[in-house]
């Protein structure tokens, strides 16, 4: 559970007997867009069935139709996920950081709240962006330049959009007190200060 959690799941899964009309229509949208059930965050949101089946349509147009290469993608959620102490997300998206080329030193150096010394110059770029955007609710003159010349304005706004999305994500997950899949261990150790 995300930092703060103590109690149960606040909002688990419906059971299909139980769904609105409007909920079983955007579940099955959902399978049919993404191939698989309602899972992790889409959970809770289901219990806004419009707001779910958009911000759907929003993640996948950020995982794979943005101008960020995946690698870039993928290391930005696990920054949003650690800043949010939120193990769902990071559960989900570690494997896939690795295997998109994460080095398994910066993802551990983000599950302990450090700064990685091993990030590319990519991945420096994305996390100046993304520790600035969150930490000082903008970004400097020199990380804005830097992105845009990396990854032109489309990226400086798809970045972005990675930031506030899984945000919304991983602030959904925590009010809703999201549990991670039955004999998972917490993926994020607590940070201390």
């Amino acid at each position: 559970m995300a930092s703060g959690q103590t109690s149960a799941e606040r909002m688990p899964g419906i059971p299909a007997d139980s769904l609105s009309e409007a909920q079983a229509a955007a579940a099955e949208t959902f399978r049919a867009e993404r191939g698989v059930p309602v899972f992790g965050p889409f959970v809770p949101l289901l219990r806004s069935p419009e707001l779910m089946q958009c911000a759907s349509r929003m993640g996948l147009y950020l995982r794979y139709g943005s101008a960020l290469p995946l690698r870039i993608s993928e290391f930005t959620i696990l920054i949003v996920a650690r800043d949010w102490s939120q193990p769902v997300e990071w559960s989900i998206h570690l494997p896939i950081a690795l295997k998109a080329g994460v080095a398994p030193e910066t993802a551990q150096a983000l599950s302990e709240g450090r700064r990685p010394d091993t990030m590319s110059a990519d991945e420096a770029l994305a996390y100046a962006f993304s520790t600035e955007l969150m930490r000082n609710r903008a970004v400097s003159e020199a990380t804005y330049a830097s992105v845009v010349a990396r990854f032109g304005e489309q990226g400086a706004v798809d970045l972005t959009g990675l930031n506030g999305y899984y945000a919304l994500l991983a602030m959904t997950m925590n009010v809703a007190r999201t549990a991670l899949p039955e004999g998972e261990a917490a993926p994020l150790p607590p940070l201390v200060g």
